[in-house]
């Protein structure tokens, strides 16, 4: 079994693919768009649905790059359901590099709501935390989550967080949207939320950062540029996240309203 948690990396059009699998892949301008459906259980990736994009490397974009932020945007939007409140939870390890994705594309979400906060018209209530990991919050990432959810009370929960591939070359060079909630590739994580766990939809956000070394599973590869990759990649997804919750709002608009 590959470690991976790219779908399209297991399921490619090109390739035969099991029954209940299906995958289809476009271009549009400078970005590859690759859709994976999994229809039945019982394969390598739970059901549901799978889109990757393919772009030039993270570390050269930010949330000024309108063309991947729209199609970004658009992918995620048919995944969220189209009202009320949602949370975007930032999985992961602020102090790791690696794995600081989540936290720190939390800070690049247009947060909506709070005290102090009315309603605005045509603007959609949103929620972000970067709840941490256990060993600093004594807290599983399955309580955490579920006492935020029951508080909070959103319509889906977007859960971003460092993927992993098991090609190099992909690193820092794609992003995954799922609506199948957050399950790691890893053996034996405990960052697996999901609708059945939550009671509400779960879609997961992320870009791969790491691979686990071919010799043992302690080691991984991470890309050369790794700081760029976690810098400019939560400005990216802070962005298509913002974009795709809130349509009646540009990019320049969300980016100023951001700061």
């Amino acid at each position: 079994m590959r470690l991976t948690d790219m779908a399209d990396e297991l399921y490619t059009a090109a390739a035969d693919l099991p029954g209940g699998v299906r995958a289809a892949t476009a271009k549009r301008g400078g970005v590859t768009v690759t859709r994976v459906e999994i229809a039945r259980e019982g394969l390598e990736k739970p059901r549901g649905r799978y889109v990757t994009l393919e772009v030039p490397s993270v570390s050269v974009l930010d949330e000024r790059d309108a063309e991947v932020i729209e199609q970004a945007a658009d992918e995620l939007r048919a995944l969220v359901p189209q009202e009320g409140p949602v949370l975007v939870l930032g999985v992961g390890n602020r102090r790791v590099t690696a794995d600081a994705l989540g936290p720190r594309t939390v800070q690049k979400i247009f947060v909506t709501m709070g005290a102090g906060r009315p309603p605005v018209k045509g603007i959609r209530p949103v929620a972000a935390v970067a709840p941490g990991v256990s060993a600093s919050t004594g807290l599983s990432l399955q309580q955490l989550a579920g006492a935020l959810v029951r508080e909070v009370r959103p319509t889906a929960l977007i859960c971003v967080d460092s993927l992993c591939s098991s090609e190099p070359q992909r690193l820092g060079r794609t992003l995954q949207f799922s609506d199948t909630g957050l399950c790691p590739a890893q053996p034996g994580s405990s960052k697996h939320l999901d609708a059945a766990r939550l009671g509400l939809p779960v879609i997961a956000a992320g870009i791969p950062t790491l691979m686990m070394a071919q010799e043992g599973k302690d080691l991984v590869v991470t890309p050369r540029e790794l700081d760029s990759v976690i810098a400019h990649g939560a400005a990216l997804l802070g962005a298509a996240i913002n974009r795709a919750l809130q349509p009646r709002l540009s990019i320049a608009q969300l980016c100023w309203l951001v700061g």
